[in-house]
């Protein structure tokens, strides 16, 4: 029997079925097995394989997708490269963020923090870190101020002070040692620097009374016993010899005080003149007393690599 038509002519809908059928059909081996996985990745706080930094030790830190700066313009404002060769660079896996090879273009990183390797060197990306290289004249106190007022490193830096830049020396020179010491902001590196167990070498040039000849060489070489224990150079050479004075190279990465001077003259050839021309790589070139230069990047690179950061 037809169902009676509403009013505009439609008929009226059949009653639902509320019969309830069992089913005895088997569920799919996998189904839901990749919503399980999910489920048990977010349980452990786990990276999903395709989010972008799925390889982050931290996958919780979500804010360097979106914060700090992208690596390529890091790279170009150290001076490395443009952006689009540092680009290249990056897809080549030439650079390494905190230990891991990057190979994917668009990471932020923080130049204060990230420490960044170009071919397995690290290059300075901090702007709050400064390392600079000062030749030291005659005279001068390795210090930044003088309680007795004398003339100290400070006293070349004063403006810089002024502005609120905080420098410090890398061990010390004594005041009649000229030549090269080196200035940072950077505690760890100058920690490890002047650490025993990184056997950083310092050369030095000093002028001795006395015509030195071999013996000398070998004598400093194989060793000379001061009164805190015996002290050798790690390398030694005579550079000039000339009325009744000798030039003498001699380089050693011990940094006990007044060491060259107290093994020259127990060798017995008294120095007149000591001027630290070498530290590791960094040299002090033709640079005058009392003059200040910033260390280029190679310099730095070779710092680092000598204290292992």
């Amino acid at each position: 029997m037809t169902p009676p038509a509403r009013r505009d002519g439609t008929p009226d809908k059949p009653e639902k079925d509320e019969t309830f059928y069992i089913s005895y059909a088997k569920p799919a081996k996998k189904q839901n097995v990749r919503l399980d996985k999910r489920r048990a990745n977010a349980a452990k706080n786990e990276p999903h394989p395709l989010d972008d930094n799925w390889w982050d030790d931290n996958p919780q830190d979500k804010t360097r997708k979106t914060e700090g700066i992208r690596l390529q313009k890091v790279l170009a404002q150290a001076g490395v490269a443009s952006r689009r060769h540092a680009e290249a660079m990056i897809d080549q896996g030439r650079i390494e963020v905190n230990g891991k090879i990057v190979n994917v273009q668009g990471m932020r990183v923080n130049p204060n923090v990230d420490i960044i390797r170009v071919d397995g060197e690290r290059i300075n990306v901090n702007e709050e870190h400064e390392y600079f290289v000062f030749n030291k004249p005659r005279g001068v106190h390795s210090t930044m101020k003088d309680e007795l007022d004398r003339t100290s490193v400070g006293s070349y830096l004063s403006e810089r002070t002024a502005a609120g830049q905080r420098l410090f020396h890398v061990g010390r020179l004594d005041a009649n040692t000229e030549g090269l010491l080196l200035l940072t902001n950077d505690g760890e590196l100058a920690n490890r620097l002047m650490h025993p167990k990184y056997e950083v070498s310092k050369t030095y040039m000093a002028t001795v009374l006395g015509e030195a000849n071999n013996a000398l060489v070998k004598q400093l070489k194989e060793g000379i016993e001061l009164d805190d224990g015996p002290a050798k150079a790690d390398y030694a050479q005579i550079v000039d010899v000339h009325n009744g004075q000798s030039i003498i190279r001699v380089e050693l990465h011990e940094g006990r005080k007044h060491i060259v001077r107290r093994m020259l003259k127990e060798a017995g050839f008294p120095v007149q003149r000591l001027v630290r021309t070498k530290f590791h790589t960094v040299q002090l070139g033709e640079m005058k007393p009392g003059m200040m230069r910033a260390l280029n990047s190679s310099e730095l690179a070779s710092l680092y690599k000598a204290v292992g950061m």
